[in-house]
């Protein structure tokens, strides 16, 4: 994981789960949990961007 990702992860979770992962349901889920709680954003980009 680079640096520029895990920055990414802690500022726009949704944003990193995007440029690793694209369009599709784990972006949908990363948008939900980042709207409901900044922290859930968080912790799911860092495990889906492992």
């Amino acid at each position: 994981m680079s640096l520029v990702t895990i920055i990414l992860n802690i500022l726009l979770p949704p944003l990193a789960v995007f440029l690793k992962h694209g369009v599709g349901t784990t972006l949908l889920i990363s948008i939900v949990l980042t709207l409901l709680a900044w922290l859930p954003g968080v912790i799911h980009a860092f495990l889906v961007n492992k």
